[in-house]
């Protein structure tokens, strides 16, 4: 099976100490964000987990540590913009996080790489003409290091709203010409632009309108066939092709507080669950609570080994 560990929160830049510390003890507990007394047990050991994917805003803290993951398959997304700390406060620069994707790269294969440039949002500062030419530097300096660039415009959530009140969403006129623009760089520096959740608008431009984080890119990683049973699959929202995988982080817990972020609802709320934060826990925040239910997750690995393909 696949265990995603980045989309409610960054384990690889603020907790990776306890990620390890998970891989050693060979399993995690996960509270459901919605029913907290509920918790899924998962085995991390190799036999059952057939890749581990990862949303990463900084990859530094881990790159130390990848003798760790080598029993796994690995998929990196790695998010880099040109936003400064007015948006996202406590990402680091640019220019470091692309040496760190570079390294990355050269560690586990242009296969198992993606750089993801989103969201894009427009203001005053933040233009068409401002996207395209960041884009295009950027393209330029990870050209080599990856074959996937994910873009995605500015979604309204609720927590978004919140925290970001002043965001608009993008024109459709807009995201046309950002998206064909950015296709086109994209392609010149040998990557194709897969836009996420964002439908099928980009699809004439030459954009991959599949999804980001699908069956065939976990299997490119694994240079494998997967056999996905059908609840991992996400058959229900058609402007999403991405893959349903099971999650171990939580929410409100992501210290980048980027204004854009739909997974932290304040900043209170943020500091006071990484004040409880044990990097010996089995669980990310906290420990065990009155009232848990701990469901033992049904796993078994999903790489087919009857079919061999050509990569």
């Amino acid at each position: 099976m696949i265990i995603q560990t980045g989309m409610r929160t960054d384990i690889p830049a603020f907790y990776s100490e306890w990620f390890l510390n998970r891989l050693n003890a060979g399993y995690v507990l996960v509270r459901n964000p919605y029913n907290e007394n509920q918790v899924t047990r998962y085995s991390l050991s190799p036999d059952v987990v057939d890749l581990i994917a990862f949303c990463t805003k900084n990859p530094a803290p881990m790159l130390p540590h990848m003798d760790a993951l080598k029993p796994y398959g690995q998929y990196w997304f790695v998010t880099i913009t040109a936003y400064g700390t007015d948006i996202e406060p406590h990402v680091p620069c640019k220019e470091a996080v692309m040496e760190d994707f570079k390294r990355l790269s050269e560690c586990v294969s242009v296969d198992s790489i993606g750089w993801r440039y989103d969201p894009v949002f427009l203001d005053e500062e933040h233009t068409v003409a401002w996207h395209i030419s960041e884009f295009e530097k950027m393209a330029r300096t990870l050209a080599g290091y990856t074959k996937t660039c994910v873009i995605s415009f500015l979604d309204l959530y609720r927590k978004v709203e919140r925290n970001f009140p002043e965001a608009r969403n993008v024109p459709q006129k807009d995201r046309i010409a950002i998206g064909k623009e950015l296709i086109r760089i994209a392609a010149q520096y040998g990557m194709t632009v897969r836009p996420c959740a964002e439908g099928t608008e980009l699809t004439t431009y030459g954009a991959d309108c599949s999804g980001c984080m699908t069956i065939q890119t976990f299997e490119t990683a694994l240079h494998a066939s997967l056999d996905v049973p059908k609840k991992y699959q996400n058959l229900k929202n058609r402007n999403c092709g991405c893959m349903l995988t099971a999650d171990i982080g939580a929410y409100d817990t992501c210290a980048h507080l980027c204004r854009y972020c739909y997974a932290n609802s304040n900043l209170a709320l943020v500091r006071e669950n990484r004040k409880k934060h044990d990097p010996n826990s089995p669980f990310l925040i906290g420990h065990a609570m009155p009232g848990d239910v701990i469901h033992e997750a049904e796993q078994r690995s999903w790489i087919d080994r009857q079919l061999k393909l050509e990569w």
